[in-house]
């Protein structure tokens, strides 16, 4: 069992921290909605569903930038964007395969803040700030404060340059994209030392619910890279993909970014085959190839969005009818231990 400690994205200071002024994305990602009954009040819903977000765990409050809130539909209380950031009392549900840590990355950790679990690759945890707190997040009860000081990244490089056989570093969190150029730049100057690393790879949520975030002063920063460039978006749903999601996705293309998507397979949101299909036609519209779809972490808190393997597998029957090979996401289910994800057929 884990302590309970400070969740994922709690903390503002990562991602407002700057060297000088707050830029464009900090100003917007500071303005986000974190009182259950202001957002209520924007979308148009009953102050009633207020006794229903009261109740939910305290520890890991609401967040969601308002840009993605405007993807919402009003008066809907069941809209799928709002299901994945309002907290809502079924978080208190209690299962016993429902844990702290599901996935066992403490169990992974090398050093401070690096989880080495596959061959060739390791994934450097650079935060706990997120731009926005998605409610069936699998590191909600992980402790940060003891993974992700700046002065432990030294510890990751120097693991990183005793270990030749790994070529990829996974920059992850909390959402990498919550630190400024400035400080990703301090990071990936120590990994330009270490001359096995071939390939950078980014899991993030914010082109999709920050994507302001997607500045020029990034993009330069990015092509500046000696490495091939992976970035690992998340969208569940195709409505996450509105103009401004759009224009942020595109740059990245012209900049030689190669983009994949990974979905969370979540009950009320996208646990429908034409939701399913839907996404894929829209990600590679702009630029971005379907690459897992995974069945839900079984993380402490998030027992409703479960759907079980019988019906995932009867919706990726669906969507195999329907789309293109290239367009059909794997379906993985990550299990502790295994030396890789475990693809579900």
């Amino acid at each position: 069992m884990i302590p309970r400690t400070a969740p994922a994205c709690q903390s503002e200071k990562d991602a407002i921290k700057t060297d000088s002024l707050p830029l464009h994305w900090q100003t917007t990602l500071a303005a986000a909605f974190r009182e259950p009954a202001k957002l209520l009040r924007f979308l148009e819903l009953p102050e009633s569903l207020l006794e229903n977000t009261i109740v939910a765990d305290p520890s890991f409050t609401l967040r969601a930038p308002l840009g993605y809130c405007q993807r919402i539909e009003k008066g809907n209380p069941d809209d799928p964007l709002l299901r994945q950031v309002l907290p809502l009392s079924e978080e208190m549900q209690t299962a016993d395969d429902f844990l702290l840590d599901p996935v066992s990355d403490l169990a992974s950790l090398q050093v401070p803040g690096l989880l080495h679990k596959y061959q060739g690759r390791v994934l450097l945890i650079t935060t706990q700030a997120c731009a926005v707190h998605c409610r069936y997040c699998f590191r909600r009860h992980f402790p940060y404060q003891q993974n992700r000081s700046e002065q432990e990244w030294q510890e990751a490089i120097n693991y990183i340059h005793t270990n030749p056989d790994i070529h990829e570093v996974i920059l992850s969190g909390g959402d990498p994209l919550s630190l400024t150029e400035s400080r990703l730049k301090r990071l990936t100057d120590k990994l330009q030392m270490i001359p096995h690393i071939k390939t950078l790879r980014f899991h993030t949520r914010q082109p999709v619910v920050l994507p302001e975030r997607i500045t020029d002063d990034f993009l330069g920063w990015l092509d500046s890279l000696p490495w091939k460039i992976i970035m690992v978006i998340h969208c569940n749903h195709a409505n996450e993909i509105d103009t401004s999601v759009s224009s942020a996705l595109n740059k990245l293309h012209q900049h030689q970014v190669m983009l994949l998507n990974q979905s969370v397979l979540l009950a009320g949101v996208n646990d429908d085959a034409q939701r399913l299909i839907e996404l894929s036609h829209k990600l590679f519209t702009h630029h971005v190839l379907p690459y897992y779809l995974h069945m839900l972490d079984k993380v402490q808190g998030a027992t409703h969005f479960y759907v079980n393997t019988e019906k995932a597998l009867k919706l990726m029957d669906e969507v195999r009818q329907q789309l293109p090979g290239y367009l059909v996401p794997k379906l993985v289910q990550e299990q502790a231990g295994e030396k890789s994800k475990i693809t579900i057929i």
